[in-house]
């Protein structure tokens, strides 16, 4: 779970390292933020000469929490690190890479993009009856 003062990854190539939650968007006073949220964040590192400096404040999409997900067949997907994907109003990255694993649920709250810039998308085996065999790393054609 992501709330105001946690710290976040940055899983893209837009010049910041790492960023600062200040608020969680979403309906009413929302305290949490999960895989597939939106987030208002500012800079707190950034790599020199590039496009975000530090202290921007910017929006990013919680693209892996260490909290995980739960999904419908009952598996449960937790990350190692908690990291954002910085993207602008209209919910596009606004890096034009993507470093690290994402979950598939991000295509479900319209972040294709993000998802078909990634290099791995977490998705599950099965095998002829249904049995989850293991999970896999699949890369997006």
């Amino acid at each position: 779970m992501i709330q105001n003062q946690s710290f976040l990854d940055v899983a893209d190539n837009s010049g910041a390292r790492k960023l600062m939650c200040i608020r969680v968007l979403g309906t009413g006073n929302r305290r949490y933020a999960n895989t597939g949220n939106i987030v208002v964040a500012v800079v707190k590192e950034a790599t020199p000469n590039m496009y975000l400096k530090k202290s921007e404040v910017v929006r990013a999409v919680a693209a892996r929490t260490r909290k995980g997900i739960r999904r419908r067949n009952g598996m449960f997907l937790g990350f190692d690190d908690n990291a954002a994907v910085i993207v602008n109003q209209e919910g596009n990255p606004r890096g034009t890479r993507i470093f690290g694993p994402v979950a598939r649920e991000l295509r479900e709250f319209n972040f294709a993009r993000i998802v078909s810039l990634a290099p791995e998308v977490l998705q599950r085996l099965m095998n002829k009856t249904n049995r989850i065999v293991n999970f896999q790393y699949f890369r997006p054609k």
